[in-house]
């Protein structure tokens, strides 16, 4: 296992006491990270209400569960995250049921900020773009392979907003959470799926 891995998953969080950081942070007009902002914390209070939400509502569909269920090895999600990342917010609610009912994978999740050694492994074009999902096999702590930030559609998305008009802005911000919303967590669900059956071809 590589060293940082092995750091990170003993520093690492459930899903349950990442939730609980984030909203003790909030209690205290913070958010995670090393930077603290007005408009981070503003984030992390709208993800917050946005995963309570998915929490609820985000269902695995039953073609997955059962590839899910098929799995034979044993394996971590282990995910870098922060509480102001609206694509985490949206991922995580899925990401997590998807472990619990896998039965054979056990979520654990990390900060950004906290875990600079890490995070410069699993950089996307050069960038700290986050949520990842790195798998590692339980049994001999290997890193099988990684997913994130973002599900492919959303990234399109993204990258054609941004040859178009040059920039990320509030809209493309906006058209993103909008194709999240009607996704339902569909392709998210297929992509990592399709990545755990393919690692166990």
């Amino acid at each position: 296992m590589k060293i940082p891995v092995a750091k990170a998953l003993f520093n690492s969080h459930s899903y349950a006491e990442y939730r609980k950081l984030v909203s003790d942070l909030l209690l205290e007009g913070k958010s995670t990270g090393n930077e603290q902002s007005e408009n981070l914390t503003h984030y992390s209070e709208l993800n917050e209400t946005r995963m309570n939400r998915l929490d609820k509502t985000m269902k695995i569909t039953d073609e997955n569960s059962l590839k899910l269920k098929s799995l034979k090895n044993e394996y971590i999600w282990l995910v870098i995250s922060e509480g102001w990342c609206g694509d985490a917010a949206q991922l995580l609610p899925i990401i997590n049921k998807m472990a619990i009912d896998s039965g054979k994978i056990e979520l654990k999740i990390v900060l950004r900020d906290e875990n600079e050694e890490l995070m410069k492994l699993f950089l996307t074009n050069k960038k700290k773009s986050i949520p990842i999902v790195i798998v590692v096999e339980k049994a001999t702590g290997s890193v099988l392979g990684k997913w994130g930030p973002r599900p492919i559609g959303a990234t399109n998305l993204i990258t054609d907003y941004k040859k178009e008009f040059g920039v990320i802005d509030e809209t493309a911000k906006t058209n993103l959470q909008l194709w999240y919303l009607h996704d339902k967590g569909i392709s998210t669900q297929n992509e990592l799926v399709n990545l755990m059956l393919d690692l166990e071809q």
